[in-house]
């Protein structure tokens, strides 16, 4: 079954109201395409309705020099392509392409990369991203700088004659700093048409943002995340409508070999069918848990693209369909009220990732950042009382009463300046 995958964005138009006052509406065959695309029954000759998981190594061929399209299962397997069709449509991308990992993902885009290329990085960035491009990157002979790009003019000075490629996350980890992805795109093609343009649009997922359809070249998601759902996978994939790109990333993943395994496939196959409906009660948790969470004494400041407080709630509406269920916030303390807090927390686990069912809460600056050198962590303001929240699929009430009672509890570790 082919859904109809037309490549067109909303101009701000929503519920049919002021659109000042919403985000973008939604597309409004999402839906059926993660539940269709690439799912026909026709393909397997037994016509199961959810495709099944294809284990095989490798396959039998008719003719030794006309290899049929499943030869070796590192370069394709049924149930993976089935998966890379459907996030391909729901990402209005030409191609996906999944791996093992959001950093094999990571690692694949890098492989387009050669010593002497230089890269531009968001400061802001997951550890793991931000600890690849500054070392292994770097020893590879890739030249890379990381700054500042909600400032436009900040890449624009950043440019080098041997700029190669942009890469950037929007909304940021753990700060959750937005791009605007359009004028980004618009201004390094403006410098080199050449210039690979890369956003990692994990936190938001294509259901939210389809950063290809701002002129992004590639995008790239870690779909252990909210893709998934469930905290049961890890696995990666990249997008792009880019014939020659497509090439050459089918070839790092087919010869690097990061792949992910076909039942890993079949689980993210069986994710993606609700993930609108997740990502809806995600943003409704989280509003209401980002609301309570403004208002608490105890909390200096909440960053949460879905309140007018944040500093570029006007942009995200402009560009997306809706918030997502991140959440980071300031405790009125050390590390120590920090730890208390974490602690204290009975519903929300003290792990990291994000975006399963359940919701989660960590330290940066000793978990998921652990790896950024002290000064960059300083300089970007990751301090010892920064808390990220993953807001999961729990009553919202239960979840606002665990962070009150927490609250409480670390207030006795609150020194007033």
């Amino acid at each position: 079954m082919k859904i109809d995958n037309q490549k067109e964005q909303s101009n701000g138009t929503s519920n049919g109201n002021n659109p000042e006052d919403f985000f973008l509406q939604a597309d409004q065959s999402f839906e059926t395409r993660a539940i269709h695309e690439g799912q026909s029954p026709d393909q397997w000759k037994s016509g199961v309705i959810v495709p099944p998981i294809h284990t095989g190594s490798t396959f039998k061929q008719a003719d030794p020099e006309e290899h049929s399209e499943y030869f070796y299962g590192r370069i394709g397997n049924p149930t993976r392509s089935a998966l890379e069709t459907c996030i391909a449509s729901l990402d209005k991308a030409k191609y996906c392409l999944t791996f093992a990992s959001g950093l094999a993902s990571i690692a694949g885009v890098a492989g387009l990369l050669k010593a002497g290329d230089h890269v531009i990085c968001g400061d802001d960035l997951y550890g793991g991203t931000h600890s690849y491009f500054k070392n292994i990157a770097k020893d590879n002979g890739v030249e890379v700088d990381f700054i500042d790009t909600t400032v436009v003019e900040n890449m624009e000075n950043a440019f080098k004659p041997n700029t190669k490629m942009v890469y950037v996350e929007s909304p940021t980890n753990p700060l959750l700093k937005i791009m605007d992805i359009p004028r980004l795109a618009a201004a390094i093609k403006s410098e080199c048409q050449d210039i690979i343009f890369v956003v990692d649009n994990t936190f938001l997922t294509p259901y939210l943002q389809n950063p290809l359809l701002m002129g992004a070249d590639i995008a790239v998601y870690s779909l252990t995340k909210y893709m998934n759902g469930h905290s049961d996978v890890i696995m990666g994939a990249i997008t792009t409508s880019d014939d020659e790109l497509y090439k050459k990333l089918a070839y790092i993943q087919h010869i690097a070999g990061s792949i992910p395994s076909p039942f890993d496939c079949y689980l993210m196959n069986r994710s993606l069918k609700t993930l609108s409906v997740r990502m809806d009660k995600h943003i409704e948790n989280a509003t209401k848990v980002a609301k309570f969470l403004e208002q608490h004494p105890l909390v200096e400041k909440v960053l949460y693209p879905g309140l007018e407080s944040h500093p570029q709630y006007k942009l995200a509406k402009r560009l997306w369909h809706g918030p997502s269920g991140m959440i980071s916030i300031f405790l009125k303390g050390d590390l120590e009220m920090s730890k208390a807090f974490l602690k204290a927390l009975k519903v929300f686990a003290l792990a990291v990732s994000l975006g399963g069912f359940e919701s989660l809460a960590e330290l940066p600056t000793t978990m998921t950042h652990e790896i950024v050198p002290a000064e960059i962590k300083e300089e970007l303001g990751i301090t010892d009382n920064l808390i990220r929240l993953s807001i999961g699929l729990e009553s919202a009430t239960d979840l606002i009463k665990d962070m009150d009672q927490a609250l409480k509890i670390a207030a006795n570790f609150y020194v007033p300046s």
